[in-house]
């Protein structure tokens, strides 16, 4: 698409290396406009990139204003914009006589034109991945060290200081840090349970580096040896290590089967059969997984109902899991980039 609009920070940092939370990008084929106001004019004007496009830097203190004066000059013509960045309100006030242009909405038009990620995006992607595995080993460490009868908001508190490295990292999203029975909520909020041998720990967290995130869930066992946080776990009670093993064996069958040109819901299918014909079906409760960049979430999607056909250069997250309420639950989590032989694991081993 040659002319489109938006608003969203990722958008903009991709279109322009520069973003900020109030600013909106437009774009007509090789000429653009970056509006934003006052308290960004100095950082604006330092960091916009002009590789892709030929950019006039304005600063108003009236967006909306501003982007009615540009688009009155031009003669009719098509513009694309997502309709999820903008409220009713600022569009109907933005389109409001401008008959001359026929406003597109798509929804995730800018996901989309982001879907295959380049070599230098997947340099960065794989590089956020290991400075995040690298945060996961000293959490780890920290636990084994003092962790124990620690409240799982202050393993939280902690986590997010190792993946940030003291502020150097923005972190990709709220980590996850759940113990035994809030493990078995998949998005669970820190509580005040206490950290004791013998508990099952859920650890899911990631960092941005150079604005794109990183992402790994890791379920680890906390015996007399202390945690750590590689795939191959042993547990006491043999439930908990049947379940590890099943969603363990789904993500490892999934990630061993994607082929450039597959249905995103075949990767889904795989992992989940597996899943099902161990008898835990109805406790695996989300998308095998989703597609990572600038976004934590992005396209492809890796679900039932998804649509996406597979390519090469995506990278997308394999996350199976099985949450049995008020008891345990299990994920494990890796980002891959499809290539042509097949999927690869971003990161080093863990």
């Amino acid at each position: 698409m040659d002319n489109f609009m938006t608003r969203n920070e990722s958008a903009l940092y991709f279109e322009v290396g520069y973003s900020c939370d109030n600013a909106l990008f437009i774009a007509f084929k090789d000429v653009g406009y970056f509006l934003t106001d006052g308290r960004y004019a100095t950082e604006a004007q330092e960091n916009i990139k002009h590789d892709k496009y030929s950019i006039e830097i304005l600063i108003t203190r009236d967006i909306i204003r501003t982007v009615r004066t540009i688009l009155k000059k031009y003669a009719k013509f098509t513009i694309c914009y997502d309709p999820m960045e903008f409220s009713v309100f600022f569009f109907e006030k933005l389109k409001s006589g401008l008959n001359h242009i026929n406003f597109i909405p798509k929804p995730n038009f800018h996901q989309e034109k982001r879907i295959i990620k380049t070599k230098e995006e997947i340099a960065l992607l794989e590089h956020s991945q290991q400075l995040n595995h690298k945060a996961f080993a000293k959490f780890a460490n920290f636990i084994n060290k003092g962790g124990k009868g620690n409240k799982e908001s202050f393993l939280h508190y902690k986590a997010q200081g190792f993946l940030s490295k003291k502020g150097t990292y923005d972190l990709s999203f709220n980590p996850i840090v759940g113990i035994n029975a809030n493990a078995a909520k998949p998005h669970a909020i820190p509580s005040s349970d206490k950290l004791r041998k013998g508990d099952l720990l859920l650890f899911d967290a990631g960092l941005k580096y150079k604005g794109y995130c990183s992402d790994m869930t890791r379920t680890g066992y906390f015996g007399k040896n202390g945690i750590h946080f590689k795939k191959q776990q042993s547990f006491k009670d043999p439930q908990i290590q049947k379940i590890y093993d099943t969603v363990l064996k789904a993500q490892e069958k999934a990630i061993q089967s994607i082929k450039p040109g597959m249905l995103a819901s075949q990767v889904d299918a795989i992992a989940r059969s597996v899943i099902e014909k161990a008898g835990f079906g109805k406790y695996f409760v989300h998308s095998t997984g989703h597609g990572v960049g600038l976004d934590i979430h992005e396209l492809p999607l890796i679900s039932s109902r998804s649509k996406d056909i597979l390519q090469e250069g995506m990278v997308f997250s394999i996350e199976p899991g099985i949450y049995i309420p008020d008891h345990y639950g299990v994920r494990i989590e890796d980002l891959v980039v499809l290539e042509s032989s097949g999927a690869r694991i971003l990161g080093d081993s863990l």
